[in-house]
């Protein structure tokens, strides 16, 4: 197996609820391990805990109980923060937040020149970049005046542009409407497959979980279950009883599997329901 890339060690983070004066848990004793170069998925629906933990990767916060390291680095270290945030970047869901400059190349080169990054590698850290998340045509453009997935994507490449090893990625299509989602999970996608980098993406849409290698389900601050996507998403029940739908296909699987007919109850995709279906004959 490769390198732990993150590690979180019986985290607990906890809140206070105003309107009852009493802390909460937002996350309840998760332990998790992310290797180098894995695609993770982590699921769950609103309140469950899942930004809360990604936020945890990349020390924005800190375990009130249990330890997070980040490539060995422990992040309730002030000492750490600096070289786990090179390390680990992050993405969220607003892009309109993450672009500082008026023109995209600028807003690319914002993190790298921070760093003090000689000027000449930062050129060529920002054409890479952009190139990577297929914008590099529009490096002159004012972002404000991009599509929500081209500015996503900016953001991204602002983030690669600090060369980290491991990207989260905190809901990142939330704000963006079917097609802006599709081009921002392509991207994603292939900064795994062609480039290793190591994504973890907190999400509740079910067509973006199918292409993990792994997904993780919380609900109610705990790690419910995790697996492959076929092993998640095969337990329809599970999934329905915390709110979570799963695939269409996995679920029309499992409602002909209910009605008699014998079909595989671990779907993923519409081309492996065809050939099913086909298969029935």
């Amino acid at each position: 197996m490769s390198k732990k890339m993150i590690e979180c060690r019986n985290v607990v983070y906890k809140y206070e609820d105003s309107n009852e004066n009493k802390l909460r848990f937002a996350v309840d004793n998760v332990s998790l391990d992310i290797y180098s170069g894995e695609f993770v998925v982590v699921l769950g629906r609103n309140g469950s805990g899942k930004s809360t933990i990604a936020k945890h990767m990349n020390a924005l916060l800190i375990p009130a109980e249990g330890k997070v390291y980040v490539d060995e680095m422990d992040t309730s270290l002030p000492e750490n923060t600096w070289n786990i945030r090179n390390k680990a970047g992050m993405v969220f869901q607003n892009p309109d937040n993450q672009i500082v400059a008026t023109i995209v190349e600028e807003d690319v080169a914002f993190g790298p020149e921070n760093l003090g990054i000689d000027p000449k590698e930062i050129r060529q850290r920002v054409d890479n970049s952009l190139k990577r998340v297929n914008m590099y045509e529009y490096r002159k453009h004012a972002p404000h005046l991009l599509s929500g997935g081209q500015k996503q994507r900016v953001a991204i490449a602002g983030v690669l542009a600090m060369r980290p090893d491991c990207i989260i990625f905190d809901e990142p299509t939330a704000m963006l409407d079917p097609s802006g989602r599709k081009e921002v999970v392509k991207t994603i996608k292939e900064l795994n497959k062609k480039y290793g980098i190591t994504i973890i993406l907190i999400t509740h849409y079910m067509e973006e979980a199918v292409e993990a290698d792994r997904i993780v389900v919380m609900d109610s601050g705990k790690k419910i279950i995790e697996g492959s996507p076929r092993k998640i998403f095969s337990n329809v029940e599970t999934m329905k009883k915390i709110g979570l739908d799963v695939p269409q296909v996995t679920e029309l699987s499992y409602e002909l599997q209910k009605e008699g007919i014998d079909i595989n109850s671990d779907i993923l995709t519409i081309d492996e329901m065809v050939n099913a279906l086909c298969q029935l004959k």
